[in-house]
């Protein structure tokens, strides 16, 4: 893993705010934080520091606005967090933005869109990943 305890936890946090789970998966449990951290030891190797930078900032807005660090909050709460990372940290906000969109809607071999959860929510069907085949190839007919 690149980002240590606490900062997968805020991450977690605020991936959770911008896609929320309702009768579909959201964000965290589609995997986007996995995806994120995955490409950060790759190829978003050059926005470690600003992800590192960025979370340290939502952890310290956090116990300023409520006093206690963005993962220990109620849901509304952290939402209050996300919105004023969103106007006074807006590079980072939309970067997170945009990381936790493709982690939720890209490929799973990215290591996103666990179980195609996007893909499935938006009725798209999976395509195999290189090197494995996810379905049945019998074909079915019925009578």
């Amino acid at each position: 893993m690149t980002l240590a305890g606490v900062e997968a936890r805020t991450l977690d946090a605020i991936c959770d705010q911008l896609i929320p789970a309702d009768r579909d998966a959201g964000a965290a449990a589609a995997g986007a934080v996995e995806f994120i951290d995955r490409q950060l030891a790759g190829p978003y190797r050059r926005h470690l520091r600003a992800y590192r930078e960025g979370l340290a900032r939502a952890d310290a807005v956090s116990r300023q606005m409520f006093g206690a660090p963005l993962d220990r909050l109620a849901s509304e709460r952290r939402l209050a967090v996300v919105v004023r990372l969103e106007r006074e940290a807006r590079p980072f906000f939309d970067m997170v933005l945009d990381h936790t969109m493709q982690g939720f809607y890209g490929s799973p071999r990215h290591g996103g869109n666990r179980d195609y959860a996007s893909w499935r929510m938006l009725r798209v069907p999976a395509s195999p990943v290189r090197g494995r085949i996810p379905y049945d190839l019998l074909v079915r007919r019925e009578s």
